[in-house]
Order: structure tokens, then C-alpha cells, then sequence
């Protein structure tokens, strides 16, 4: 069973600069690179590299970026069939600036991403019949989402949303579509509306979000782990230990994982184990879609911290 990812397909523009410029200032940097990203372009290549048949549904521009992003995708053996070339406007955009403290500031244009509409959930829809899991993010339009999600949930197959970038306006009637929700401490407190500081108050943000109709919350606490509460149990899934060099895309990395886990027919807790060292190994490399890491380095890696291998064959 194969997994789809409706999202944002972007080209980040990454300058390395000694600090954040002032408005009005303009600094000599040490390098600059184009890396492929956007939310939803990251979580395909992240299911795909497992090993797991992956769909992208989104819209790049026609322009050279959106050509580079393709192959990119195409590289990692995502399915781009139902990737919308746009002529009317150019492929989403991020511009980064890093400085010497790892400190960012960034701007995203949605370019493409922001023409998904109701014509994209359509082009969705027969791709539904052979998917188990359909992954969602908010950096396309929110009607869209919640139309794929709708869509997804009528066909029985599981709609796990990453609430990022951040907002506090998710409409009530999106929750009862969501099976899974993953958002992050920030995310958290956005979305319950009030700080999560520890696991206790993560543990009362879950609540918030099931009794709005949600069905589990993952909770990605950074180095503390993620807990994960479903309608019968809660339980911890403890962060692996590694050497941090860049955290961009961590969570696309988490959602990825997770993902790939479940349609391989994993029970949640080893799915939800398998994401966390899916992100932990992100982590270790620089860039977004270039630190996601293969099922044979995943697989080195479980042995390597003495996890049994949680794959499914089902």
C-alpha cells in the first residue's frame, strides 16, 4: 500500500551569513546554496527513501526551479504524476538566511503552492484506492487540506496532518478528519492555547485536541521524545541520542517515518519509534530533503542503538 503526500513543493535559498542583518544593512555572507524543500516535497522523499511506494500532489512553476525539484522528487523515486505544472506563476520559494549561531530568519513565497485548489483534491482522488495513508501540512491552502482530508477519510485511508508552519485558526470541523496529528511544542501550544512545557502539559494539550475530534496526538517533544496519546493509551517514545549539526526538516523527517511505518502495517507504538529515529538520523546531516536517510542507514541505525528491527512485511 502506498502513501501520498498532498503539499508544498519549494526551492529553499539559503544564504550563510556571519550574523541576521538589520533592516537596512547589508553583510557579506559565506555561501550560498539551493536546496529542495517545502513541507510536503520533504515527507515524500523521507516515505519514499524507506522504501515505501510514495505520491506527490502539488504544483511547482514552470521555471527552472520547478524542473530541479521534479527531478529531485523523481530521484528519490517519488511518483510525480500528479504534480500540476503551473504556468502562470513561479515554483514556492524559500529565502534563509543562517548566521554563525545557527539562528535563521525566513521568508516563504507560496508561488505555485498557493494555487492548490479543489482541481488538485480531484486529481487525489483515484489515487486513494491503493493508499493507506494520505500526509497533510498547512503551507498550501487550508480549504484544500481540509478537502483531501474529507476525501480521505470517505475512502478509509488514514489522514495524518503536520500542523506547520503554525496557526491558532484550524477550523473545528478539520479535527474530526485527522486520525493523527503530529505537532510539535510550539504547534502544541498554538493549537491548545496554552504553553506546553513538560510532558503533564503536553499530556492536557492531547486531551484538548482528542476532544475536539481528533483521533491520536503525537506530540514531538525535541530531545525529550514524543508522546503519543490515542482514544485507549498514552505512552513515551524516548529521542535517540546523536550529534546535532542542522534540525531543518526533523519533523518532515518524524512525519516521514511515521508514515512509512504504517503503511508497511507497523503496530503505532514501532511506527512511532521508527519515526523518531528517522528524525534523530535528519538531524546528523545539513539540509532538508539531502539529510533524510535510506531504510539501509535507518536499518544500521536501529541495530546500532540495539532495536529490533520493527519492520512490517504486511
Amino acid at each position: 500500500m502506498s502513501v501520498i503526500v498532498f503539499g508544498s513543493i519549494n526551492m529553499d535559498l539559503v544564504a550563510r551569513t556571519p550574523r541576521i542583518p538589520a533592516p537596512g544593512e547589508t553583510l557579506t555572507g559565506h555561501r550560498f546554496e539551493t536546496v529542495p524543500g517545502g513541507k510536503g516535497a520533504n515527507q515524500a522523499v523521507a516515505v519514499a527513501r524507506l522504501g515505501i511506494p510514495t505520491q506527490m500532489v502539488g504544483r511547482i512553476g514552470n521555471d527552472a526551479f520547478g524542473q530541479a525539484l521534479l527531478r529531485g522528487l523523481q530521484a528519490s523515486s517519488v511518483n510525480c504524476d500528479a504534480i500540476l505544472t503551473e504556468a502562470t506563476t513561479h515554483s514556492g520559494v524559500a529565502m534563509i538566511t543562517v548566521d554563525d549561531a545557527s539562528e535563521n530568519n525566513i521568508v516563504i513565497i507560496p508561488g505555485a503552492n498557493g494555487l492548490i485548489d479543489t482541481t488538485d483534491v480531484e486529481r487525489l482522488q483515484p489515487l486513494l484506492a491503493q493508499a493507506k495513508v494520505l500526509l497533510l501540512q498547512l503551507e498550501v491552502p487550508l480549504e484544500a487540506v481540509m478537502a483531501a482530508a474529507k476525501l480521505a477519510k470517505q475512502s478509509g485511508v488514514t489522514v495524518i496532518l503536520d500542523p506547520a508552519p503554525a496557526r491558532t485558526d484550524l477550523p473545528t470541523a478539520l479535527y474530526p478528519l485527522l486520525d493523527i496529528v503530529t505537532p510539535n511544542q510550539v504547534e502544541t501550544s498554538q493549537l491548545a492555547g496554552f504553553p506546553i512545557t513538560d510532558l503533564e502539559t503536553a499530556r492536557k494539550a492531547a486531551t484538548v485536541l482528542q476532544q475536539r475530534g481528533v483521533g491520536t496526538v503525537i506530540t514531538k517533544l525535541g530531545k525529550q521524545g514524543a508522546l503519543c496519546m490515542t482514544p485507549t493509551e498514552t505512552f513515551e517514545i524516548p529521542a535517540f541520542p546523536v550529534q546535532a549539526v542542522d534540525t531543518v526538516a526533523a519533523g518532515d523527517a518524524f512525519n516521514g517515518g511515521l508514515a512509512a511505518g504504517l503503511a508497511a502495517g507497523m503496530p503505532l507504538r514501532e511506527a512511532t519509534q521508527q519515526a523518531a529515529a528517522v528524525a534523530a538520523l535528519s538531524v546528523t546531516k545539513a539540509g532538508a530533503q539531502p539529510s533524510l536517510p535510506t531504510r539501509t542507514e535507518l536499518d544500521a541505525f536501529l541495530t546500532k542503538h540495539g532495536v529490533t528491527n520493527p519492520r512490517a512485511d504486511s
